[in-house]
């Protein structure tokens, strides 16, 4: 997969994205991740991306042409693009905007990006993007919940991470990512290690027990009570 991050502040999605995981995905290319200064498809002297609201208000918007100009040039990189291809939907780059006006992002969304060749994140910032570019650029507008970030970098580094730890080959066992909280249904089950007894507190005597069908038993009972305490909307 290939992944390119649009973003007035760089320095944010290096730190987290090189790290880990993410810096194994990127070394043994499985992911091909670029992150780039929108501020370089910016035409004057002074890289300007933003002007003052029309009709008034408070803030600044981010400005269309240099969005508009990043996406172009970039979406002639999308891998095979230059190919016809049986599988033209796979093959094309999708656009992704970061906002908090834009779809709920949750582990479903997250498994269905992670099967698309190209994705180009834009990062809103100020008061959000000239709305030309909702309209005729974008593929899918997420928001990672229901509060706002001084910018959309911060909200990119949470989606990269949460996508590509879903590609075949990232994580060193394939069934982790099929246990994740939420993948499942339900949050995922406590978890112990060594050990059996700290601070004369041990761990549930079945998971000593080496009966794998009791273990598996309260497992899944404990995953449900878990999300019946925290996230009882899962269950609904």
């Amino acid at each position: 997969m290939k992944i390119d991050i649009l973003t007035l502040f760089p320095e944010i999605c290096r730190a987290p994205l090189g790290e880990s995981m993410m810096k194994r995905a990127q070394e043994n290319k499985i992911v091909d991740l670029q992150i780039h200064n929108l501020r370089d498809w910016a035409t004057d002297k002074h890289r300007i991306v933003d002007d003052a609201p029309f009709g008034g208000g408070q803030g600044m918007v981010m400005k269309p042409e240099p969005i508009f100009a990043a996406v172009e040039e970039l979406k002639q990189k999308t891998p095979n693009a230059q190919r016809s291809t049986s599988n033209a939907e796979l093959q094309k780059a999708n656009v992704v905007l970061m906002s908090p006006a834009g779809k709920r992002f949750d582990q479903k969304l997250a498994a269905e990006l992670s099967t698309k060749s190209h994705l180009i994140v834009i990062c809103g910032h100020y008061e959000g993007v000239d709305h030309r570019v909702i309209e005729h650029l974008i593929d899918l507008e997420i928001s990672i919940g229901d509060y706002v970030l001084t910018n959309g970098a911060i909200a990119a580094v949470v989606l990269v991470d949460t996508v590509v730890r879903l590609i075949p080959g990232v994580l060193g066992d394939e069934q982790s990512a099929a246990d994740d909280s939420f993948s499942a249904g339900l949050l995922e089950t406590p978890q112990y290690t060594r050990p059996a007894e700290f601070r004369d507190w041990k761990i549930p005597d079945v998971l000593l027990s080496g009966n794998h069908a009791e273990i598996a038993k309260w497992r899944k009972e404990q995953a449900l009570k878990r999300t019946k305490q925290n996230r009882p909307d899962l269950l609904r």
